[in-house]
């Protein structure tokens, strides 16, 4: 994450930016990433400037978080003390601490995504629970795409292809499985995830989560709450890796 760190690092304009987001945005990876007993330990991974850490100590956990921008942590602090600046690669937290760990809209920015899942398996306990939310970059249906990698028809026949593709690479050769990496993009005014340098996808979270000792309950393409019909719909069937966003929710193995 080191090119990504050194942007984020003391970016006072992204923690204002941060800072005026509705908290309503966070509500379903908040709920989800509760522990499952009142008072569990629960690690934001990205945190922000806090706003998923509120929602978890108002649910009656203790929250705990990190961040690669100080601008954000000092923002984060008013919150709770819990919380941390991080190098991006290894969390500062010891094996097993966690009750439930989670990421929100950060696997697409680090440099190596495959040993982040790693680190978020790591420190989280036995049973204990795991909520990755990204963009899915291999959209392959729909319309209005906000990023170019997911726009047009050219792109969308390109991205099932690749998809499909990787489904066979993890059938005969998984070892072999990396995230795809994207240049960022540069312009103005900045886009949503216009910084992206991994092309998340719902395919291969559920895959590097499985490698590494995980059993994943469900893979959604709602990062929101949406009406209930609509939800069951939208993720019912196997369109869900194709479609809008990567939601992807584990549980690391009692053994």
């Amino acid at each position: 994450m080191a090119n990504q760190q050194s942007y984020y690092h003391k970016n006072e304009e992204y923690a204002e930016f941060l800072d005026g987001w509705d908290s309503g945005f966070y509500a379903k990876y908040a709920e989800t990433l509760c522990p499952d007993e009142p008072g569990g330990q629960a690690l934001d991974v990205g945190c922000g400037v806090g706003q998923v850490m509120q929602r978890l100590i108002d649910a009656g956990h203790e929250a705990h978080g990190v961040e690669v921008s100080g601008p954000n942590i000092e923002k984060a602090k008013r919150i709770t003390e819990h919380c941390q600046l991080y190098d991006g690669r290894k969390l500062p937290y010891g094996d097993a601490t966690f009750d439930s760990v989670g990421a929100l809209n950060v696997l697409e920015h680090v440099e190596e995504p495959e040993a982040f899942l790693e680190e978020l398996v790591r420190v989280v306990k036995p049973s204990g629970k795991i909520v990755v939310s990204s963009p899915n970059f291999f959209r392959a249906l729909g319309l209005h795409d906000y990023h170019p990698h997911m726009r047009g028809l050219g792109n969308k026949w390109r991205n099932w292809r690749r998809l499909l593709e990787k489904r066979r690479q993890m059938a005969k050769n998984h070892g072999s499985v990396r995230f795809d990496r994207m240049e960022p993009i540069r312009r103005k005014p900045f886009q949503p995830d216009d910084d992206a340098i991994v092309a998340t996808n719902g395919i291969e979270i559920q895959f590097f989560l499985e490698q590494n000792g995980c059993d994943v309950l469900r893979v959604e393409c709602t990062d929101r709450h949406v009406p209930k019909l609509v939800d069951l719909a939208l993720n019912l069937g196997p369109w869900r890796y194709f479609i809008f966003n990567a939601f992807v929710v584990a549980r690391r193995k009692a053994s």
